[in-house]
């Protein structure tokens, strides 16, 4: 069955560029009406505002009949986020799909990075993806639908050297995934992550070309498309690249429990790599799943 989005609403954030730019077109070549976000400042987030990137996604969109509007709207900022909402929705009375693609770099070693660097790298990966999540929120509980795409990276899940800053806001929005997925599920809204590798301007000078050629934006956009589906599942981290697509889990090991008098840090060193051991690792549902596992758990002979 095709996959399609007539008579659909997205949001784009960071939609005048790469990857942004990539999933604009793609979801309004199957029929979506689209808001095209963007700023328009340079990579680590200066330089004068502009609508023009975002202007321009939106005449190819046009130019190829589609329906698409630009937007401006600084995401750190709530109530810009909430207007960028407002306007979607006065427009064309609803928003389907709200895909939180927008960043920046601000990349240094821990040792070398300020504090503003540190925030401003969080504010907008994971303050702006919680306040454009935020201003939909209401609207896809009062329609009973809606699909969420936030954008992690491997540097979120796995660590990247100079990261520091962009790791910890990419790892936050599987948090907010994790959440939002479990108070959205009765409602119908679905909240998946992507783990995109692309050649971008975030990544062309840390590339080589021959990897570059091989990282087009537009091989990871089908994976947007799928989690921003009718069939889209929830609470997935599904990487995209190059081709391939895999889908990473946080898994729990099995673990030990101690008996009473034997829980030392000795005795844990002793069999940290049996309590280690993912080998039978779990997929844990919400934090208090783990909870009432660890609880119930039988205590393991020890010694």
């Amino acid at each position: 069955m095709a996959i399609d989005f007539r008579d659909q609403v997205a949001i784009v954030t960071g939609g005048g560029t790469g990857l942004g730019r990539s999933h604009a077109l793609q979801l309004a070549a199957r029929g979506a009406k689209v808001v095209v976000n963007d700023l328009g400042a340079d990579r680590s987030g200066t330089g004068p505002a502009s609508s023009t990137v975002a202007e321009a996604v939106v005449q190819e969109i046009i130019q190829a009949g589609g329906e698409a509007m630009a937007n401006g709207a600084d995401i750190t900022d709530t109530d810009q986020a909430a207007s960028m909402v407002a306007d979607a929705a006065e427009r064309w009375g609803r928003v389907d799909i709200l895909v939180n693609n927008a960043g920046i770099l601000r990349d240094k070693s821990f040792t070398k990075m300020s504090i503003e660097d540190w925030k401003i790298v969080i504010d907008v990966h994971l303050n702006g993806t919680a306040h454009c999540c935020h201003a939909v929120w209401p609207l896809m509980r009062e329609q009973r639908y809606g699909r969420i795409v936030m954008t992690s990276s491997s540097s979120g899940i796995y660590g990247n050297f100079g990261q520091a800053n962009y790791a910890a806001a990419k790892f936050g929005v599987v948090g907010l995934m994790n959440v939002l997925h479990i108070e959205g599920r009765k409602y119908n809204i679905h909240v998946n992550s992507l783990v995109p590798s692309a050649a971008t301007r975030m990544t062309e000078d840390v590339m080589t070309e021959s990897m570059l050629q091989k990282l087009k934006p537009e091989y990871v956009t089908p994976a947007v498309l799928f989690l921003a589906s009718k069939e889209a599942p929830s609470r997935q981290i599904l990487a995209a690249g190059a081709g391939a697509y895999t889908v990473a889990k946080l898994v729990e090991a099995e673990g030990i429990k101690l008996p009473e008098g034997q829980r030392t840090p000795e005795n844990i060193a002793a069999i940290f790599d049996k309590i280690s051991d993912v080998s039978d690792g779990i997929e844990i549902e919400e934090g208090m799943q783990h909870i009432e596992r660890i609880v119930k758990k039988e205590v393991d002979p020890f010694g």
